[in-house]
């Protein structure tokens, strides 16, 4: 169990493929403002994050901090070029942070509607353990198919959890995954599964429906529907 400084990482380098475009969805803007800054206001003005790095693409560095200082995220520490899969990109995230840090949070650059509050309830629930991620229960019912479409099996809904950022872990055991993981060449779906993959427990805490990832143009205008909702001190906004 680790208690004392919390750093965070947030991967910002993915694509928009699904955005039907070949630029950043980070980039994208909401109400006037990009997607990325939504993010990071969150980590900027919670209590319990003492630092943020971001970790992005190599020509996308100096736009992001750009954007740090014009939004004046004064909490970030680096901004560092990731690796080919998510996995590498968060491992440079890691080696990034103080080594004061001993407690990190990985969260989606593409998750912009958590909410300061949401966040500092989190990481105070999850201060008992090692690992711990958010995640809410499955509202569809999912089918297991084969390589022809074929249904195979149907899981219960009772066990089956949607598992979203952020994800929050004893700094020492994350890196000793990364480690493992690199040497074994084992590439996990997110952070957690590393944390499995070792063998060690991970504890699910609720998550919110609302706590989307913007990955296609639906999920851009339902974003905007979701943030006229929300009052701007929510979400780190002056």
């Amino acid at each position: 169990m680790c208690l004392d400084k919390t750093g965070a990482v947030i991967p910002a380098a993915g694509q928009g493929k699904r955005m039907g475009g070949e630029g950043n969805k980070l980039f994208l803007e909401i109400a006037g403002t990009p997607v990325l800054v939504y993010t990071l206001r969150v980590f900027q003005k919670a209590r319990s994050i003492a630092e943020i790095v971001i970790v992005a693409a190599r020509d996308e560095i100096v736009l992001i901090e750009e954007l740090v200082k014009k939004y004046e995220l004064d909490k970030v520490v680096g901004v560092v070029e990731g690796g080919a899969q998510r996995q590498q990109s968060v491992k440079a995230g890691i080696q990034a942070l103080s080594p004061e840090i001993n407690r990190v949070v990985i969260h989606d650059g593409a998750r912009p509607l958590l909410k300061i509050k949401e966040l500092d309830h989190f990481l105070y629930n999850a201060q008992g353990y090692d690992a711990a991620i958010m995640a809410v229960p499955l509202k569809d019912t999912v089918k297991i198919v084969n390589e022809e479409n074929t249904v195979l099996e149907t899981p219960s809904r009772e066990k089956l959890r949607a598992v979203q950022t952020p994800q929050v872990f004893c700094r020492s055991l994350l890196e000793t995954a990364h480690r493992e993981a690199e040497t074994k060449i084992f590439l996990g779906t997110d952070d957690a599964s590393l944390i499995e993959w070792m063998g060690q427990p991970v504890k699910v805490l609720d998550g919110t429906y609302e706590n989307i990832k913007v990955t296609t143009p639906e999920d851009m205008l339902l974003a905007e529907t979701i943030l006229r909702r929300y009052r701007k001190d929510e979400m780190g906004c002056e």
